[in-house]
């Protein structure tokens, strides 16, 4: 059995997990010898997008006296076919100090298909000085599922407050689950030209147009700063693999820009390469 990652196990790195789950891939997508090595790898990447689902949890803190927390917390997501195992919310996109008192926080947690979500499990390991915490409630946000729920809480988890649990199991409220269409996984590869002074450390981002005015949001393909540092430079040749909404089988345009921002925003782009994975997984 071969299970290729070549992603980041790191807290400042790519989506901030630090554990992944891996599936299987044919011999072939592994073989280094291969002439068309570079083609095997990124079809690769989206074969395994298509096998996971990303899901985009909301944590929000409630806004009581001393409701925030220091503790690591940690979250388990149940299906109807498995679970996530413990999965430890380390990375933050929206706040450098987490689970603080009124503010909602963002992560990412990468699975493979666990089924419909049912139910999931919160909780901390009551480490450091300001250890209880009140939770509001969580928000999972499925795109590869077209769903959306709420998990409302609004208890403490906390040793010394209502029943003492440092964890809890939490389930959807029907009502305030969203449906949409389910996004698609597309692979972008840009190339940035081989020209004094090409490269940009600003944030670039992307907007799909379809036949029929449809389009996607726009998405920004770097993560964090870091990876804004790290890509678009010189003669280099990044690629994405981002969901997005399903734009058809015909792209009739893209936009593509950044924000301006950084030492050295000015980018020369060369040209952008788009697959998308067709629903037959080809």
């Amino acid at each position: 059995y071969y299970f290729p990652c070549q992603r980041w196990l790191a807290v400042e790195e790519d989506d901030g997990q630090i554990v992944r789950e891996l599936v299987p891939v044919d011999e072939a997508f592994v073989k280094k010898d291969s002439e068309n090595d570079g083609q095997s790898l990124a079809t690769l990447g989206l074969e395994q997008k298509a096998k996971s689902t990303t899901y985009i949890v909301k944590v929000k803190t409630g806004d009581k006296k001393n409701a925030g927390t220091d503790a690591n917390v940690f979250i388990t997501l149940y299906g109807s076919k498995d679970d996530t195992g413990i999965v430890s919310l380390k990375a933050s996109k929206i706040n450098k100090n987490k689970f603080e008192r009124g503010k909602i926080d963002e992560f990412t947690v990468e699975s493979v298909d666990i089924g419909d979500l049912k139910k999931i499990k919160i909780g901390h390991d009551n480490k450091g000085n300001s250890n209880g915490w009140f939770l509001e409630w969580v928000e999972i946000d499925a795109p590869s599922l077209g769903q959306c729920l709420k998990f409302p809480c609004g208890r403490w988890l906390d040793k010394s407050e209502d029943d003492g649990a440092i964890e809890r199991f939490i389930f959807p409220a029907e009502l305030q689950t969203t449906e949409y269409i389910p996004f698609v996984p597309y692979e972008i590869t840009v190339y940035t030209s081989d020209i004094f002074g090409a490269g940009t450390d600003a944030d670039v981002f992307i907007v799909l147009y379809g036949s029929d005015g449809i389009c996607t949001q726009q998405k920004s393909l770097c993560l964090n700063k870091r990876e804004q540092r790290m890509y678009f430079e010189r003669n280099s040749v990044n690629q994405f693999i981002v969901e997005l909404e399903d734009v058809g089988d015909i792209i009739e345009k893209i936009r593509i820009g950044h924000n301006g921002g950084g030492l050295n925003s000015g980018w020369h782009l060369d040209r952008v390469a788009i697959r998308r994975l067709l629903p037959n997984g080809k």
